[in-house]
C-alpha cells in the first residue's frame, strides 16, 4: 500500500514539474516598428455620412411624388457626370469625386424607394466599369490615385449595400454581374455565375480571423480570401485551390467550396487586352493547372509569416500570385501595404512578419484585372456590417496600444495538445492548431475571438435598440458608433 501511495505521489509530482516547465512562456516578442513609406487611408468624412443619413430621413418624410421628382433631378446630374467621365480616359479626380457624391445623394434617396434600386444598381455597374478601364492608364502607386481608386470602388459599394440593407423584406439578388471580359479557357458555374478557369473567387468568410484579414491593412476591404479555379480541359471538371490556416494550400471542389460559408465573393479576370493575354488567351488555364499541379505533388504549409517571395509555404493570395507569376503575369501589380502600429503588432501576434504583401482585398485595384461579377449573401449582409464595425473598433484600440493577452496557465495543456497535432501533421493529418501556429498564438487567437465576440455581440444589441427606435437599420457610421462604445468597455 505505501508503496502504491509512494508511486502515486510520484506521479503528482512528475506532472507539477511537468506542468510548470511547460508553463515557461515564449521569449517575449517586442513591438515590431515598419517602415512602409505609406500611411493608412483616413475618411475623414463623417459629416457627410451624417447628411446622408439626414438626407434619409427627409426622403422618409416626403410624398411619392415628390420624392420620385427629386430621383429623377439627381439621376440627371449623375448622367451628366458620367458622361463627362466618358469623353476623357485621364485621372480626372474632381470628376469622379462630384460624381460619387451625386451617387451617394441618389443612393440616400433611392433607399426609401426600393422600387428604384434596379436602376441604382445600373449606374454602380456602369461607373465601375469605367473606373477599372479608366484607371489602366493612371499610376496606381501614386497616393493620391490609388485614394481616389479606393474611395470610388469602396464608397460605392458601401453605399450601394447600405440601400440594400434598407429593403423591409431584406430580398434582393445575391449576384450581380460587372463586366462579361472576354475569355477562352473551360468554364464553370458558381452560386449561379459563370467562371472560367484562371479567375480568381475574392471572398469574405464569418470566422474573426476573415475580419481582421479584411480590415487589418492600409485600405481597409471587404475580402479576406483568394481561391483560384481551375477547370480541367478534358472532363471540364471544376476545381478551387487556396491555401486555408488549417491545412495549407488544398484543392476544393465547387461543392466544397460553396459549402463553406461565404458572405460574399467578388470574380475577377485578366483583361483580355493585356499584351500578355492577347499573346496568349489561354495564359489563365496555363496558371491554373500549373497550380493545380503543384499542390497535388507536394505539401504547402500555410504561410503565416505572409511572405510572397518564398514559396515553400503560401497564405491564399500568394496561390494566385505566384501561378500568375510564373506564367508572366504580375498580379497585385501594386503590393499592400500594413503601417499602423497597433495593427502591425496585433498581426505579429498571429505570425505575420512582412508588411508589403499581397492583400486579397487589394486585388480589386489592380488594373490589370476586371471585375467580372459579385455575389453577397441577403442573410448576412447586415452580420457582415457588424463584424467590421467591431474589427474597425477593436483595431483603433490596439492602434492606442492594446495587446492581445493570454490565459497563461491554459499554455500547458495547449502545448500538449500541440504537440499531439504536430504528430498528427507529420502523417499528412489536421491537427486542431494549425501547422505553424504555436501553443501561445493558439491561446493569443483565443482571446482574439473572445474580444472580437464580445463586442460583436454589443454593437448588434444596440443595433436591433437603434432599429426599435428608428425603424430602419443602423448604417455602417452608426455601427462604427457602436463599436467603439462596446470596445471601450472590455
Amino acid at each position: 500500500m505505501k508503496k502504491f501511495t509512494k508511486r502515486i505521489l510520484y506521479f503528482i509530482v512528475a506532472l507539477a514539474i511537468l506542468y510548470i516547465l511547460l508553463l515557461i512562456p515564449d521569449s517575449k516578442e517586442k513591438n515590431v516598428k515598419v517602415e512602409t513609406g505609406k500611411k493608412p487611408f483616413a475618411w475623414n468624412r463623417d459629416a457627410q455620412w451624417q447628411q446622408m443619413e439626414e438626407l434619409f430621413k427627409q426622403a422618409k418624410q416626403m410624398d411619392t411624388a415628390k420624392l420620385d421628382s427629386l430621383i429623377a433631378v439627381n439621376k440627371m446630374a449623375l448622367e451628366h457626370e458620367l458622361n463627362l467621365l466618358l469623353q476623357t480616359s485621364w485621372h480626372t479626380e474632381a470628376i469622379w469625386i462630384k460624381a460619387q457624391d451625386n451617387f451617394f445623394v441618389l443612393s440616400s434617396l433611392i433607399a426609401v424607394r426600393q422600387s428604384q434600386v434596379p436602376r441604382l444598381l445600373d449606374y454602380y455597374v456602369r461607373m465601375r466599369k469605367l473606373i477599372k478601364r479608366q484607371s489602366q492608364d493612371w499610376d496606381i502607386d501614386d497616393v493620391a490615385t490609388r485614394n481616389t481608386v479606393y474611395t470610388l470602388l469602396y464608397g460605392m459599394r458601401a453605399a450601394v449595400e447600405e440601400v440594400l440593407l434598407q429593403a423591409d423584406s431584406m430580398k434582393f439578388p445575391a449576384a450581380m454581374l460587372v463586366n462579361n471580359e472576354k475569355s477562352s479557357t473551360p468554364a464553370a458555374s458558381i452560386f449561379g455565375i459563370e467562371v472560367h478557369s484562371g479567375d480568381l473567387l475574392v471572398s469574405r468568410g464569418g470566422a474573426e480571423v476573415s475580419a481582421l484579414i479584411s480590415r487589418g491593412n492600409d485600405y481597409p476591404g471587404n475580402f479576406s480570401h483568394i481561391a483560384l479555379i481551375y477547370v480541367d480541359e478534358k472532363t471540364k471538371e471544376p476545381f478551387l485551390i487556396e491555401a486555408h490556416i488549417e491545412k495549407g494550400v488544398a484543392i476544393a471542389s465547387v461543392v466544397q467550396y460553396e459549402n463553406d460559408k461565404k458572405l460574399r465573393f467578388m470574380v475577377m479576370r485578366p483583361r483580355a487586352d493585356l499584351p500578355v493575354m492577347m499573346a496568349d488567351s489561354m495564359l489563365p488555364q496555363k496558371a491554373a493547372k500549373h497550380m493545380f499541379e503543384e499542390a497535388g505533388k507536394r505539401h504547402f504549409p500555410y504561410d503565416f509569416k505572409m511572405n510572397f517571395n518564398d514559396t515553400t509555404e503560401m497564405f491564399c493570395s500568394e496561390v494566385a500570385s505566384y501561378a500568375y507569376r510564373t506564367n508572366g503575369l504580375q498580379v497585385w501589380k501594386y503590393p499592400s501595404t500594413i503601417s499602423s502600429a497597433g495593427v502591425v503588432n496585433w498581426l505579429h501576434s498571429f505570425g505575420v512578419e512582412n508588411f508589403v504583401t499581397q492583400m486579397p482585398s487589394d486585388l480589386e485595384y489592380d488594373p490589370q484585372l476586371s471585375v467580372v461579377a459579385e455575389w453577397r449573401d441577403p442573410e448576412t449582409l447586415f452580420k457582415d456590417h457588424v463584424d467590421n464595425a467591431a474589427m474597425d473598433a477593436l483595431l483603433e484600440k490596439a492602434n492606442k496600444g492594446a495587446n492581445i493577452d493570454y490565459n497563461i496557465w491554459q499554455l500547458p495543456i495547449v502545448r500538449i495538445i500541440k504537440g499531439y497535432c504536430m504528430i498528427k501533421n507529420m502523417f499528412g493529418k489536421i491537427g486542431m492548431i494549425p501547422e505553424g501556429m504555436s501553443a501561445t498564438k493558439a491561446l493569443k487567437n483565443q482571446t482574439f475571438v473572445a474580444m472580437h465576440i464580445a463586442v460583436k455581440n454589443k454593437t448588434m444589441q444596440l443595433a436591433d435598440e437603434f432599429f426599435k427606435k428608428n425603424g430602419y437599420r443602423a448604417p455602417y457610421w452608426q455601427l462604427v458608433k457602436f463599436a467603439d462604445a462596446a470596445a471601450s468597455e472590455k
